[in-house]
């Protein structure tokens, strides 16, 4: 790294991008702080060093840099290092990974456009405002080749920390971008040549397994929020609402689970 920092003052200014992270009014990742992408955890870590977002400091115990210290070459950024005692101090918690990472937000942001190019399978949200759900979508995507996702209204910042953490990194991976207009932007994906398919338990959808036989070249999963599921307006705007097959008595599944099963029947063969 650039330099190595020992700090044993939990409230030197130099810790200020990683200070009150469980103060909500005040987080740095949060709606009205600056807006940072915090990272918990060598693999997260690991996986924010090689994304494209651009790291500030590091901060964490020196048994975690000594771990990263591979991955920490040629590394121009200031790295604190501290004892579990200070640094819980200043983020506010005990953290039992023992490291983490400052990042800012690429600027601009990726364009919906930038996303669908190229690509082949997207995951559409809609209403997942739950960051530990969103964090586990990503993860899902990554792990079965969806190629972006997209947001509709309703859904959170997936840039949130927990949503970082839960995905283990993979929402540093996965391009993702919002929709202006919900769910007018959808016309966007089927002038491209997306057949997009809407999730849903209803009695008049068809079969994923019917949806994977036609083997639509390009498709979009379109997904809700759990419990309520689509809107109305957005199954509307579909061009076909598809349901998971489930025995009486189960009418439906965890919006990440539900999103995996789809994302699997529907990805191209992987290698």
């Amino acid at each position: 790294m650039a330099e190595l920092i020992t700090i044993d003052d939990s409230g030197d200014p130099r810790l200020d991008d990683f200070r009150d992270l469980s103060t909500a009014d005040r987080r740095p990742d949060r709606p009205g702080g600056r807006g940072f992408v915090i990272a918990e955890g060598t693999v997260v870590v690991e996986r924010l060093l090689k994304s494209r977002y651009p790291v500030r400091a590091l901060l964490g115990v020196e048994r975690r840099f000594h771990e990263l210290s591979g991955e920490l070459d040629g590394v121009d950024v200031p790295g604190y290092v501290t004892s579990a005692e200070t640094m819980a101090e200043a983020v506010g918690f005990h953290l039992n990974r023992g490291i983490l990472a400052v990042a800012d937000r690429p600027v601009p942001p990726p364009t919906v456009e930038s996303v669908i190019d190229g690509a082949r399978v997207l995951a559409v949200l809609e209403g997942v405002g739950d960051h530990e759900n969103l964090g586990s979508l990503f993860r899902n995507a990554a792990a079965l080749g969806v190629d972006g996702v997209l947001l509709g209204a309703g859904c959170s910042d997936p840039l949130y920390r927990r949503s970082v953490r839960v995905s283990m990194g993979h929402v540093l991976r996965v391009p993702f971008a919002t929709f202006g207009s919900w769910p007018g932007d959808l016309e966007m994906l089927r002038e491209r040549g997306f057949r997009i398919a809407a999730l849903t338990p209803r009695a008049d959808s068809v079969s994923l397994r019917q949806l994977r036989d036609q083997t639509p070249e390009k498709v979009a999963l379109m997904l809700g929020a759990e419990g309520p599921g689509l809107t109305d307006e957005a199954i509307a705007a579909a061009d076909v609402a598809v349901r998971i097959p489930m025995p009486d008595g189960v009418d439906s599944l965890n919006v990440a689970t539900a999103g995996a099963i789809a994302f699997y029947e529907t990805r191209p063969p992987l290698s």
